[in-house]
């Protein structure tokens, strides 16, 4: 392995004992992120499949972190990132763009703008931006993230052929010896890139190739937000599953008792 590889490494590797060596003034802040009234009650049900402070902690998210959180969608994390970053990080929230020529687009980010202007008191030093690629690509300033954060993003860029333009703008986005945390619903290796775009789920190797060609080093792997009771084959693909449940009533327990998809969670970092 290449020097500057193993420094950037054994960098990632202490910062991120330093974060899950949290001081205990830092209990009170998550404690607050992930139970506050601010949550809304459907997203904190989900808990127990995304295991928000363990997965975060991985990727060795503290308090006083600048993160870039790609595409928010309802803001399920950003509920979480929100208030832990308020009084000592940064929180770049990297939406739509607000002018899309895509409906879902426009409203998903309207709505997502509405939500952070309803609670100031939480939300009011978020920093929104936009990635829209292949146009818009500046989710924050250059160099500037300890963390960015992808959560069940991956599988629309590959459908939309983008996947390498964001991995670059990710990249450029973090300091060095920052961290790329991929969280992505996870396909059975040798699945085809065809399955892929319409199954909504992605291989290791693909993620892995697509962080690795953008200049990341891969750090680490975790079983988190893992589900093996998921088969990764569904009829509507990953939306079959929880919380989508676009089948409706159609085997509705079934779908229920699988809950949500089987997921990597990977870490990699940009090189010292």
């Amino acid at each position: 392995m290449k020097k500057f590889q193993v420094v950037g490494l054994l960098s990632c590797l202490l910062a991120s004992a330093m974060a899950n060596s949290q001081p205990s003034e830092n209990a009170a802040l998550w404690q607050q992120a992930l139970t506050g009234e601010h949550r809304t009650p459907a997203y904190m049900q989900r808990d127990q499949y995304r295991h928000p402070k363990a997965t975060l902690t991985f990727f060795g998210v503290s308090p006083s972190s600048t993160v870039v959180e790609i595409w928010p969608g309802g803001g399920w994390y950003t509920e979480i990132l929100a208030p832990l970053l308020r009084d000592h990080g940064t929180l770049y929230a990297a939406h739509f763009t607000a002018d899309s020529e895509v409906s879902f687009f426009r409203n998903s980010r309207r709505d997502f703008e509405a939500k952070l202007s309803a609670k100031p008191a939480i939300y009011d030093k978020v920093v929104t931006t936009s990635l829209m690629p292949p146009e818009q690509l500046s989710i924050a300033p250059a160099a500037s993230a300890d963390a960015v954060l992808t959560f069940r993003n991956v599988h629309n860029w590959v459908k939309s052929g983008s996947a390498e333009a964001v991995f670059v703008a990710m990249y450029q986005a973090l300091k060095p010896g920052g961290v790329l945390g991929v969280v992505e619903h996870r396909a059975k290796p040798g699945t085809s890139e065809a399955n892929m775009a319409t199954s909504g789920y992605v291989t290791e190797a693909r993620v892995k190739a697509l962080a690795q060609q953008a200049g990341f080093v891969f750090v680490a792997s975790s079983e988190l937000n893992a589900n093996s009771k998921d088969s990764t084959s569904h009829p509507a693909g990953v939306w079959t599953l929880p919380p989508s449940l676009r089948l409706g009533d159609e085997r509705q327990a079934h779908y229920l008792a699988i809950g949500e998809s089987d997921r990597m969670t990977l870490k990699f970092i940009k090189p010292q």
